[in-house]
């Protein structure tokens, strides 16, 4: 099964200023340098380096080129230099084009540094978490921006906790059932125009548009707002896709999987995706069946699968005839309806 989507060319580089003004908030960070001082400066990639061979002297394989994370090692390396040599440490390390740094655990750098970076037109920031949590927090920022992004037409709603995306041909009902599905209390993260974003080996992330937002199209109303209509509980801005559900017309020649055994999926962007294609015509509870795969999703996850379970009845039943030679039946006593 083909899904119809795009993907968003990857960003190049940010500016030093984006990812500040992004971060400040979310990771309490603080500039130490003033506000003009390399904000134009552009970070190409999401990796970090610690500079602690460069600051020993070892720059053959330095990769200035990404955010410099200074922690208690660097720092208390820094400190117990003489004043010329710290100087001339520091001095070094700035000749190269550095897009900024940060330093970790709340520590207060050198003035040296300070200066020089002053001087070399770099940012230097600071975090009070330690050096293994500013990294993680840093690098999954950086990872979110210059990771590739794919959009998909089609309505994602959580359900029961569950991700699941609706796809079909226009027009085919997909709004409609998101609506129906968030009238029934569950969440609405995007219609229409989906954006997945790869966090890590397996994991799709999906939010909607800033313009659309959680705006929806149903054909014959128009637009509506779902935030302002159903409250803040009926939204989400991002959740992980975990289902595919493609909404097609009945098809008698089609054949639609009858007990569940035959696992389908849908590979984006390298991911595994469960895939459902789910049959429709007029009186069909669409809104229903998609709670109950839910469900029957969560049923799997936590390690009961209903189709394998009647199958291991089956098998079991069939040995027990074959082994015993006898007619098994089953006896209700005083069931005379």
């Amino acid at each position: 099964m083909k899904i119809d989507k795009k993907s968003i060319a990857q960003k190049e580089s940010i500016s030093v200023e984006f990812f500040y003004n992004n971060t400040k908030k979310l990771f309490n960070m603080k500039l130490l340098t003033p506000p003009e001082i390399g904000m134009t400066k552009q970070i190409r990639e999401p990796n970090l380096h610690r500079p602690g061979l460069a600051l020993a002297g070892f720059v053959d394989l330095f990769t200035y080129n990404r955010v410099q994370l200074i922690g208690n090692t660097e720092n208390r390396y820094c400190n117990k230099l003489s004043e010329e040599k710290r100087f001339s440490t520091l001095q070094k390390l700035l000749t190269f084009d550095i897009p900024c740094f940060v330093i970790t655990n709340g520590n207060q750098p050198c003035q040296e540094l300070i200066d020089l970076a002053i001087e070399r037109d770099i940012a230097v920031f600071q975090m009070s978490s330690n050096s293994t949590k500013s990294a993680y927090f840093i690098s999954d920022f950086l990872e979110d921006q210059f990771s590739k992004r794919i959009t998909i037409h089609g309505s994602f709603v959580d359900v029961y906790g569950v991700g699941i995306l609706i796809v079909g041909k226009s027009g085919i009902g997909k709004s409609e059932v998101a609506l129906d599905l968030v009238e029934r209390g569950h969440r609405l993260v995007a219609d229409d125009i989906v954006i997945f974003t790869k966090k890590g080996e397996n994991i799709l992330i999906g939010a909607g548009t800033d313009l659309i937002k959680h705006s929806m199209e149903i054909r014959g109303i128009g637009i509506l707002d779902v935030e302002r209509m159903f409250g803040v509980r009926s939204i989400r801005f991002q959740k992980r896709l975990e289902v595919v559900i493609e909404l097609e017309v009945w098809d008698e020649k089609e054949v639609y999987t009858r007990t569940g055994l035959d696992k389908m999926e849908v590979i984006i962007d390298d991911v595994k995706i469960l895939y459902v294609k789910l049959p429709i015509f007029p009186g069909k509870n669409i809104t229903v069946i998609a709670e109950t795969i839910a469900m029957n999703y969560l049923l799997k996850h936590y390690g009961f699968d209903a189709a394998e379970e009647l199958q291991n009845r089956l098998h079991n039943k069939i040995r027990d005839k074959q082994q015993k030679g006898e007619r098994i039946v089953n006896y209700f006593e005083h069931d005379f309806e």
